[in-house]
C-alpha cells in the first residue's frame, strides 16, 4: 500500500492530472450522461436507481482489472483519483493574470458563478474558495478514502465526486434526481472537510475550532464551508460574501475575521503556502498511516 501510494503521488506531482477526453474520469462522466438520458425523471427514487447503476457496472470492471493486474493498476487508479497539481496550476494563473479580463478567463475554468462582473480581487477569492474545497475534494478526501478502502475506494469516492458535480446541483431539473449524488457526496466528504480544515489551521493564524463551526454551518454545503472558512482563518483574509450565479445574486456571508486581509497579491501567495503546506502533511500522514498498518 505504501509504495502505490508513493508512486501515485510521484505521478501526481511530475505529470499531474492527463488533459484528455479519453481520462477515465472524463469517460466515466460521459458514461453518466448517456445514462441520464434514458434514465432521468424527476424523483428521487429514479434518481436512486440511476445512481446505482451509473456506479456498479464501472466499478465491477475496476474490480475486474484490480484483480487482473494487481498493483500497477491500483497506482495508476489511485494517480487519476487525485487532481493536486492541475488544481494549483489553475489557482495560479489566476494569481499570475496581469489583467481583469485574464483573471476573468483563468477564474472562469474552476468556478460554476458568473465572472463577467468580477474585479482581480473576486477572482482572487473566488480561486482561493475553490483551492479551499478541492483541496479537501480531490487531494484529502482520496487519501482519506485509500487509506480506508484502498486503491478501489479512491477510485470509487472519485466517481461520487463527479456525480455529485453532475447532478448535485439545487436546480430544477436535479432538485430530486440528484439527491442521491448530493447526499452521498456530503457523507463522502464529511470527514476529510474537516480534517483538512484541522491542517489549514494548524499551518496558518491560530483561532479556536469553535469560530470555524460557527462560520461553516452558515455555507450552503455541509462540508465545503469547513476548509474555506478555515483558510480565511489561517491566512487571515476575507472570503465568501454575494456571488453571481445564473444572473442572480447568492448572498452568501463573509468569512474570516471582520477587519481580515483584503486578497491581494501577497495573501493569495500566503494562502496557497498554506494549503499547500496541508495537503503535503496530509499526504505524509497517510503514508505513514499505510506504512504502520
Amino acid at each position: 500500500m505504501t509504495v502505490i501510494l508513493l508512486l501515485a503521488l510521484l505521478l501526481e506531482w511530475g505529470i499531474g492530472d492527463p488533459q484528455s477526453r479519453f481520462h477515465p474520469v472524463a469517460l466515466f462522466g460521459q458514461w453518466a450522461s448517456w445514462c441520464e438520458s434514458f434514465l432521468y425523471a424527476e424523483t428521487r427514487a429514479r434518481g436512486f436507481m440511476a445512481y446505482i447503476y451509473v456506479l456498479s457496472i464501472p466499478f465491477a470492471l475496476l474490480w475486474f482489472l484490480h484483480d487482473q493486474i494487481g498493483w500497477l493498476f491500483d497506482v495508476l487508479l489511485v494517480w487519476l483519483s487525485i487532481g493536486w497539481k492541475s488544481l494549483f496550476e489553475h489557482v495560479q494563473a489566476v494569481l499570475d493574470s496581469e489583467s481583469v479580463a485574464e483573471a476573468r478567463d483563468a477564474i472562469a475554468k474552476i468556478v460554476s458563478r458568473d465572472t463577467a462582473e468580477m474585479d482581480q480581487e473576486d477572482a482572487r477569492r473566488a480561486a482561493l474558495e475553490s483551492l479551499a474545497e478541492n483541496g479537501s475534494d480531490a487531494v484529502v478526501a482520496p487519501l482519506f478514502w485509500f487509506i480506508v478502502l484502498g486503491p478501489l475506494g479512491a477510485a470509487v469516492y472519485r466517481m461520487i465526486n463527479t456525480l455529485d458535480a453532475m447532478w448535485g446541483y439545487r436546480n430544477q431539473r436535479y432538485l430530486a434526481f440528484g439527491f442521491c449524488a448530493a447526499k452521498v457526496d456530503d457523507v463522502a466528504n464529511w470527514i476529510p472537510a474537516r480534517i483538512t480544515a484541522r491542517l489549514m489551521l494548524w499551518f496558518g493564524e491560530a483561532t479556536t475550532w469553535s469560530e470555524v463551526e460557527k462560520q461553516a454551518s452558515t455555507h450552503a454545503s455541509p462540508n465545503a464551508g469547513w476548509p474555506e472558512v478555515a483558510l480565511a482563518y489561517a491566512a487571515d483574509v476575507r472570503l465568501g460574501g454575494p456571488v453571481t450565479r445564473g444572473g442572480e445574486i447568492d448572498e452568501r456571508p463573509f468569512y474570516g475575521e471582520d477587519d481580515a486581509r483584503d486578497v491581494n497579491a501577497t495573501a493569495f501567495f500566503d494562502a496557497m503556502l498554506i494549503v499547500r503546506n496541508s495537503l503535503l502533511a496530509a499526504a505524509a500522514a497517510a503514508m505513514v498511516i499505510t506504512l504502520v498498518f
